[in-house]
């Protein structure tokens, strides 16, 4: 019997992520592909995939928008594109709601997405929900204002994600100095979050004596 669940659980660690991931791009694949034929009805048709090769091709969402999100780049680069952007974003800018979520949105990819930006690059460690307990956190802005201007700390926004769905969670904004900066790269994090804590990620740090924690000391029983 010990041997029989040895090898069941050896094959379900290899089958277990192979069907999560197959389940995951099926879904998001499949979401596209939805979203090319929500998109294809604005088109005679004629011009629809289906009618052009003759057979429905499973993934072609994926390309299309692929190629769309390229294509688009490619416009929005040069000159005439940045400035149909521009009138674009003037004119959803005097819709009231329209301009709170667009502009909302817009700021948070910029600051995803830029090299420059210092948004979920840093991966901490913060007491919450009370002192002495610890979450998993990612830094994403430290230049806070009025926030910062009114407490009169050098404070951090951070985003404390939920578990195993990283992608809802808490805006804390902690003081600097109650912050612990992590060695462990962002996906580690996100690893160690989606799996509850049972992935942990490997730590080589050799400057243990600089820690401002001290290792509890053992006791011999």
């Amino acid at each position: 019997m010990k041997n029989l669940r040895k090898y069941i659980i050896a094959g379900l660690l290899v089958w277990l992520p192979l069907a999560v991931t197959y389940q995951l791009l099926k879904f998001v694949i499949g979401r596209m592909d939805l979203w090319l034929d929500n998109f294809l009805q604005w088109l005679p048709l004629s011009y629809h995939p289906e009618q052009l090769l003759g057979m429905k091709l499973p993934g072609l969402g994926v390309v299309f928008t692929f190629l769309l999100l390229v294509i688009t780049g490619m416009l929005a680069a040069n000159f005439v594109g940045r400035a149909f952007v521009k009138g674009w974003e003037s004119l959803l800018d005097r819709i009231p709601f329209v301009r709170a979520v667009y502009s909302a949105v817009k700021t948070f990819a910029e600051m995803v997405f830029s090299d420059k930006s210092e948004s979920f690059k840093k991966v901490l460690l913060i007491e919450y929900p009370r002192k002495g307990l610890y979450s998993i956190a990612f830094q994403t802005s430290s230049e806070l204002g009025e926030v910062q201007g009114r407490t009169g700390e050098d404070v951090v926004c951070t985003f404390v994600p939920t578990t195993p769905n990283p992608t809802s969670g808490f805006i804390i904004i902690v003081p600097r100095k109650d912050i612990i900066v992590l060695d462990m790269e962002v996906d580690e994090a996100l690893k160690m979050i989606i799996s509850l804590g049972v992935v942990i990620p490997t730590w080589r740090n050799d400057q243990l004596p600089e820690l401002p924690l001290e290792m509890p000391a053992k006791t011999d029983k």
